[in-house]
């Protein structure tokens, strides 16, 4: 009696679920442990920097030398802070990616079910992984937003009228271009939950930001115009622009807002599969 007495309870039963055996702190820390030990996050971030900061810095330059040329109409139109984050628009690629890998790496290795035989609430690891990449995306986006607008800046000093931290509007435009990039990477994430193939869930993504706007673009102009500001393309252009005008889609932050729809209802369309499908 004394030794039966001193078995521990079946991982299944109730007693095994308690926080002591395993809760979310653990569950998160496991997640972090994947997500930094692989080579790819390495390197889809240093892509977000090298294309987001790169890609920034010569098309800037290419405006600033253009700018005298351009007619008086072009010129008081030209927004500096727009120009110096126009690289955002491309490192979107490299974070789509990365969201996709978070998930379906794990279902191409097979070890998804280990995961899952370790955690069998699955809506947790979902829960955590969304966490961890948020984390990192926003402090990776934001770090390359600010870096890509102030070398801009640098590059069109003297050049063209150029733009500064103490306008509100500017400041605005920068710390959207790094919350574009969450947003964005959120609802790549959850679209590779649904699919759970990575070819086809970059596939999906890429052809939501590039694909669709051209389909709308032959739309009559009736149709493609309140199709367009849906775009996630259209709405990362509004976020990143300083000075937005009356004439576009939407204000960024209501753009921003019908991004995270975006992202929210892949990720929960994303957690109900979860629970229905085996592994």
């Amino acid at each position: 009696m004394t030794v039966e007495a001193s078995v521990p309870p079946p991982a299944d039963s109730a007693a095994g679920t308690r926080a002591g055996h395993y809760g979310f702190g653990a569950v998160l820390d496991s997640e972090r442990i994947k997500i930094v030990s692989v080579r790819s996050t390495v390197w889809t971030l240093l892509a977000t920097a090298v294309v987001g900061i790169g890609l920034s810095a010569v098309v800037t330059s290419a405006q600033a030398a253009r700018y005298s040329a351009r007619t008086a109409a072009a010129q008081q139109a030209f927004d500096p802070t727009h120009s110096s984050l126009s690289g955002i628009l491309f490192a979107q690629l490299a974070i789509g990616v990365l969201a996709v890998l978070v998930v379906t790496a794990e279902y191409s290795t097979g070890t998804i079910r280990a995961t899952f035989a370790a955690v069998p609430r699955r809506p947790l690891v979902l829960t955590a992984k969304v966490i961890l990449f948020s984390v990192i995306t926003f402090i990776v986006g934001e770090a390359v937003s600010f870096a890509a607008f102030l070398i801009g800046q640098g590059i069109l000093s003297g050049k063209t009228p150029t733009a500064s931290l103490s306008d509100p509007s500017a400041v605005r435009a920068v710390i959207g271009g790094g919350l574009y990039l969450v947003a964005l990477g959120l609802l790549a994430l959850g679209i590779a939950t649904i699919i759970r193939h990575t070819a086809a869930s970059i596939s999906v993504f890429v052809g939501s930001l590039f694909v669709l706007p051209i389909i709308a673009a032959v739309l009559p102009s009736s149709y493609s115009d309140d199709i367009s500001r849906f775009l996630p393309q259209q709405i990362g252009t509004v976020m990143t622009t300083a000075h937005y005008h009356g004439t576009d889609t939407f204000g960024p932050w209501t753009g921003f807002i019908i991004l995270c729809a975006y992202a929210a209802a892949a990720l929960m369309t994303g957690a109900a599969l979860l629970l229905r499908r085996d592994a």
